[in-house]
């Protein structure tokens, strides 16, 4: 008899200044509604922040939210520091208002997804469940 897995750890974050959160908190929501396990971290998170609750939480994503216009600081900062905690099995994604020209570069450095205004959340949950794999020990 199979061993039922684990329900996905995904960490949802607000880095930075910006002071909107009312759209990582429905993500946090749909994913969790979704059957995931949710961290919401609040408002206004560094980097280090995050990724420390991640690690202390055997996060399997991040979701970021970035409506500030810091993303490319911000997500580099994120990508870098699980990089050094030897945390890159931790996937990480997000949402903002993040421009076209941005996504390529979030790419080459580690950002698995992007989701802008109007994204549904179906389409946000199902990415996750194909992009977010239960890596941790159980």
């Amino acid at each position: 008899m199979e061993t039922p897995s684990a329900p996905l750890r995904i960490v949802v974050a607000k880095p930075g200044l910006d002071g909107h959160d009312r759209g990582a908190k429905v993500i946090a929501r749909a994913l969790r509604d979704a059957g995931m396990e949710v961290i919401y971290t609040g408002l206004h998170q560094t980097p280090e922040q995050i990724v420390a609750t991640a690690i202390a939480e055997d996060a399997d994503g991040i979701g970021l939210s970035v409506l500030s216009g810091a993303h490319m600081t911000l997500f580099a900062r994120v990508t870098e520091l699980l990089k050094e905690s030897g945390a890159t099995d931790i996937v990480v994604f997000g949402g903002g208002i993040i421009p076209e020209e941005d996504r390529a570069p979030l790419a080459e450095m580690g950002v698995a997804g992007i989701f802008t205004p109007g994204a549904r959340m179906d389409e946000i949950v199902d990415w996750v469940r194909r992009n977010v794999r239960r890596t941790a020990s159980l």
